[in-house]
């Protein structure tokens, strides 16, 4: 683990812990007026969250504390050691709206970078490895400190979303049958996903607990929402939704969140995707929600963008990923 950085007088970086995770949670929500991500963790969201990428806390996490002990900074590294072609190590982190500007991010993304090339040698030193932080746009400082740090823009994301008025009926898929989300064909999906995705920039293959860490065994994930295409019996395409309860206590609107959407390479082109999404939508606003969303890479190999577009849905947020290339290093092997 690297050495705790230099701070500002009055600041005292430390080991994350498993009590710390309120107090960032807290953190997030109180950035979120000036940051903008369109996000409202609760403690058991971000929880949740480390606890799915299996978040090492005090190896991999960092709080930065002031003279009263109050958490005003953060920063985690996490991995996937399911990986096509590079290694992806992702940095996070936040500091107070008020702290920003005294030097508190700089001296947490250097201890991001350090400790994200050691995550690397210790666990794939035979790939090479990207380490990377994911920037929404209106956070124009930490633009700035990763441009200053040396990692270029990589790949761009949208945030979507399309009010759940003047729904369209679902368009017929012929040949495919829309049935809900059952959990007895929980593993078929997760095999359908690797395979929709193989393909994908930077995607990665999910085994079956991985799956159920990150995406169905999730507190927001709404199985009863989420619709799947058979075709012969067998899954050919799904769409995976979330409510996010922290959020729509916050905001006072109930979302309807499309985490996974996905068609097998020989089921694309026939309509499958327009009838899931159709299908999800009304379901959505039959159990009570306003509007509904979903992230897309604009390089989205499959054409998703302009398909979302048709159905109605309009960017609301951008963000990109900004990476730092490292090659591999056998000989560092820890």
């Amino acid at each position: 683990m690297p050495d705790l950085p230099a701070l500002p007088a009055g600041l005292t970086a430390r080991p994350l812990t498993r009590d710390d995770v309120a107090a960032v949670a807290a953190l997030l929500v109180a950035a979120e007026q000036l940051d903008d991500t369109g996000e409202f963790p609760d403690a058991d969201d971000l929880a949740e969250w480390w606890d799915g990428w299996g978040v090492d806390l005090t190896a991999d996490g960092l709080a930065v504390t002031d003279d009263a002990g109050l958490v005003v900074g953060y920063a985690t590294v996490f991995a996937s050691d399911s990986f096509r072609g590079a290694f992806e190590v992702t940095l996070e982190g936040r500091v107070r709206p008020d702290l920003r500007g005294r030097g508190v991010g700089r001296a947490l993304l250097g201890w991001l970078l350090a400790r994200g090339r050691e995550v690397h040698a210790a666990r794939h030193p035979d790939a090479p490895a990207l380490l990377t932080v994911v920037v929404p746009e209106a956070m124009t400082g930490l633009e700035s400190l990763v441009r200053r740090a040396g990692l270029t823009e990589r790949r761009w994301f949208r945030q979507m979303e399309r009010p759940l008025t003047d729904l369209p009926a679902p368009p017929s898929a012929v040949g495919f049958e829309i049935v809900p989300f059952s959990p007895d064909r929980d593993d078929e999906v997760r095999r359908a996903h690797n395979t929709a995705f193989l393909d994908h920039h930077g995607s990665s293959e999910r085994d079956p607990e991985a799956w159920r860490s990150l995406f169905t065994g999730q507190r927001a994930f709404r199985p009863d929402l989420s619709v799947l295409a058979l075709a012969d019996g067998a899954v050919a395409g799904y769409a995976l939704a979330y409510i996010f309860e922290a959020d729509a206590r916050a905001t006072g609107k109930r979302q309807i969140h499309f985490g996974q959407i996905g068609v097998l390479p020989s089921a694309r082109g026939r309509g499958v995707a327009s009838v899931l999404i159709a299908t999800a939508l009304r379901a959505g606003a039959a159990d009570g929600c306003v509007t509904a969303g979903l992230d897309v890479d604009s390089d989205n190999v499959t054409g998703a963008l302009r398909l979302y577009e048709r159905l109605g849905f309009t960017t609301t947020r951008t963000q990109v990923s900004w990476s730092l290339d490292l090659p591999p290093s056998p000989e560092r092997r820890a």
